[in-house]
């Protein structure tokens, strides 16, 4: 479930993404669990979205969870970032169990500012945690991401609206 009408920037931008066919060929590619997270504090998520360097759009301005209040519970999916304001909905994630340290003020970011929550998984949270448990990963030089990017990405069928 997607939340517009609190995330407004955010959903439209992961909604524009699904109506302009823009997730064929994307897959989740990346799980981050606490054997594997070189970041503190530890979180539990998989992250997916293009396959690709460079999104086809333009970042969103970030929305906070003080703004939106969304916050990172099981299932709730989010925006990835590195900087503030240079999310788009080409890379995504989905966290797995209650990632407060994710919310606006938590720790993970220095700059306290957070994720940008945008909708829930309301509907198969098994298949996520399945896809967070796959441990066939490749050699990555970036220490942050070391053990994380899966070898195989799992490929996303299909993604659509639904009324």
């Amino acid at each position: 479930m997607v939340y517009p009408q609190k995330a407004p920037l955010s959903a439209g931008d992961f909604l524009n993404y699904v109506d302009r066919g823009l997730y064929q060929g994307a897959a989740f590619y990346r799980v981050v669990r606490p054997d594997n997270d070189n970041g503190l504090p530890v979180i539990e998520v998989i992250q997916g979205g293009l396959l690709t360097e460079t999104p086809p759009t333009e970042p969103v301005t970030h929305e906070s969870t003080q703004q939106t209040g969304i916050k990172h519970l099981d299932g709730t999916i989010s925006l990835a970032r590195r900087d503030v304001g240079t999310a788009t909905a080409a890379a995504f994630f989905i966290t797995i169990g209650d990632q407060p340290s994710m919310d606006f003020g938590g720790s993970r970011n220095a700059d306290k500012q957070g994720f940008a929550a945008f909708g829930r998984v309301v509907k198969g949270m098994e298949v996520v945690r399945a896809i967070q448990k796959i441990r066939d990963t490749l050699s990555y030089e970036d220490s942050y991401m070391k053990g994380q990017m899966l070898s195989n990405p799992i490929m996303i069928e299909s993604v659509q609206r639904k009324n």
